[in-house]
C-alpha cells in the first residue's frame, strides 16, 4: 500500500488549488433537483478526455473530442443532467456548442476553452432557455469549496454523490487531485483517448501538459473505470475529463520519478471512486469483485473476467445469495478465453469452489456464508499462464427492473 499519498477528508474537485466549482437548478429534472455544474480554473489548465465508443455518441462528447485536438487549454467544464443531448442530430451539436458559447462569455472566455457535458434522457432536445438560466446562476455560484453541489447537480439515478481528492508532496509542495463522478446505471464503460452514463471530472493543481496527462489518464482508466460492469450498457455520454492548472507551483515531467508518483495517486483516486459507482449501482445490494489469475495474455484475462462479471444468471444467483458456481464455470467457458477445464480452480473469497475443473466439496451453506456480505471475491485461476485482471461488478436485484422500467430522469 503506498503511503506517500493521503485521501483528504470531504474531498472534492475543488480541493486543489485555483479551482472553483457549484451546482444550481437550472429546471431540467422535473424533480426540481440540482442539474447544472460548472467547474472552473483560476487560470488556463492543460487537460486532457477520455470519452464513450459508443457510435452514436452524444452531441457534448463529439463538441468535447473536437477540444481535445484543438485547444491547448482550457479553463470550465459545464454540466447538465436531465438531458443527453444524444441522438438529435445537427441541432443538437449546435447546442452544445452554444452551451460553450454562452458559458464563456459569462466567464471571460473563449468559446474553444469551454468543454461541456450532458447525461440523462436520449433523444430529447436541450431547452436552451434552461440552460442559459443554468449558466447565468452557475456563474454567479462559482465556490472554492463548491465541488459537493457540483456533485449532486451531476446525478440523476445515483442515490449519493461520489466525489474524492487526494494530497502528497513533491518537492516540498503540496499537491492534490480532486474528482467527481456519477453514475449508476447504463454502466460498462470502454472510454478510449481520441480518436445513465459515466461521468467523471479531475482536477489537480499540478502542471502537466497535455501529452503527458493523456498518457496518464488512459492509464488511469484502464486500472479503473474500464473494469466496471453494472448492467453491461454502455453510454452514449461516457466521459472523462482532467484539468491540470500549475497553481501548486510543481510541474510533472515525463519519465520522472514525480510522474510514477503522480501516476500512482491519480489510479488510486480514481479506483476509489469506480468501486464508489458500483456500490451505488442502480438497485445493486452486492460488490463483487471478479479476479482473474493465471491467463495466457491480457486478451484471455479481460474476456474470462468481463463474461463472469456480466452474466445475468451469476447476477441473479449473487442478488439470491445462491453460491451456484456452475454458472462462473459456464460464463468462463463461453467467454472466449483459451485455456484447459481441467486446470482451472474458483475461490469464493479463501473457500474453495471449483478445482482441477470440479466441485471443490466446500459445503454450500459455507459458500453461501462468503457471499452473505455486501462485498465479496470470486477468484478464478485458469492455470493457464501468469496474466492477472479483474472486473468490479454488482448482482441483478428486482429494484434494477423498477428503476429501468420506470425511468425518465
Amino acid at each position: 500500500m503506498n503511503d506517500f499519498f493521503k485521501f483528504v477528508e470531504n474531498g472534492s474537485i475543488t480541493t486543489p488549488q485555483g479551482f472553483r466549482a457549484c451546482g444550481v437548478t437550472a429546471g431540467l429534472k422535473a424533480s426540481g433537483k440540482a442539474d447544472m455544474a460548472l467547474i472552473f480554473s483560476e487560470i488556463p489548465a492543460n487537460f486532457a478526455g477520455a470519452f464513450t465508443s459508443c457510435l452514436f455518441a452524444a452531441a457534448p462528447v463529439q463538441v468535447d473530442r473536437k477540444r481535445v485536438l484543438d485547444s491547448k487549454f482550457v479553463q470550465a467544464i459545464i454540466v447538465n443532467s436531465g438531458n443527453a443531448n444524444a441522438c438529435t442530430g445537427r441541432i443538437g451539436l449546435e447546442n452544445a456548442e452554444k452551451t460553450c458559447q454562452m458559458t464563456a462569455q459569462k466567464m471571460g472566455l473563449t468559446p474553444d476553452a469551454v468543454m461541456v457535458s450532458s447525461t440523462g434522457r436520449i433523444g430529447v432536445q436541450l431547452n436552451m432557455a434552461k440552460i442559459a438560466k443554468g449558466i447565468e446562476l452557475a456563474a454567479a455560484a462559482l465556490s472554492n469549496d463548491g465541488g459537493s453541489d457540483a456533485a449532486r447537480a451531476i446525478m440523476t439515478t445515483d442515490t449519493v454523490p461520489k466525489t474524492a481528492a487526494v494530497t502528497f508532496t513533491i518537492d516540498g509542495k503540496p499537491v492534490s487531485i480532486g474528482a467527481m463522478t456519477k453514475g449508476a446505471g447504463m454502466i460498462s464503460p470502454k472510454m478510449v483517448l481520441p480518436h445513465a452514463t459515466m461521468l467523471c471530472y479531475i482536477t489537480t493543481d499540478a502542471r502537466i501538459e497535455n501529452s503527458l496527462l493523456a498518457k496518464m489518464l488512459g492509464i488511469g482508466v484502464d486500472l479503473s473505470f474500464n473494469r466496471i460492469t453494472i448492467d453491461n450498457d454502455m453510454s452514449t455520454n461516457d466521459s472523462c475529463i482532467i484539468m491540470a492548472n500549475g497553481k501548486s507551483g510543481i510541474t510533472i515531467q515525463q519519465n520522472s520519478t514525480n510522474a510514477e508518483l503522480f501516476q500512482q495517486a491519480l489510479s488510486a483516486l480514481l479506483k476509489k471512486l469506480a468501486v464508489a459507482m458500483v456500490k451505488d449501482g442502480e438497485g445493486a445490494t452486492k460488490l463483487v469483485n471478479i479476479e482473474i489469475h493465471g491467463a495466457a495474455s491480457r486478451v484471455d484475462a479481460e474476456k474470462a473476467a468481463k463474461a463472469v462479471a456480466n452474466s445475468m444468471l451469476c447476477k441473479t444467483a449473487w442478488f439470491g445469495g445462491d453460491p451456484n458456481w456452475g454458472r462462473v464455470a459456464a460464463a468462463l467457458g463461453y467467454s472466449g478465453a483459451i485455456f484447459e477445464p481441467e486446470k482451472v480452480d474458483v475461490y469464493y473469497n479463501s473457500k474453495p469452489v471449483i478445482k482441477k475443473g470440479q466441485d471443490a466439496g466446500t459445503p454450500e451453506k459455507e459458500l453461501a456464508a462468503e457471499m452473505a456480505g455486501r462485498e465479496f471475491t470470486i477468484k478464478c485461476n485458469l492455470n493457464a499462464g501468469s496474466v492477472d485482471y479483474n472486473v468490479w461488478t454488482s448482482d441483478l436485484s428486482y429494484e434494477y427492473v423498477k428503476i429501468n422500467a420506470e425511468y425518465t430522469t
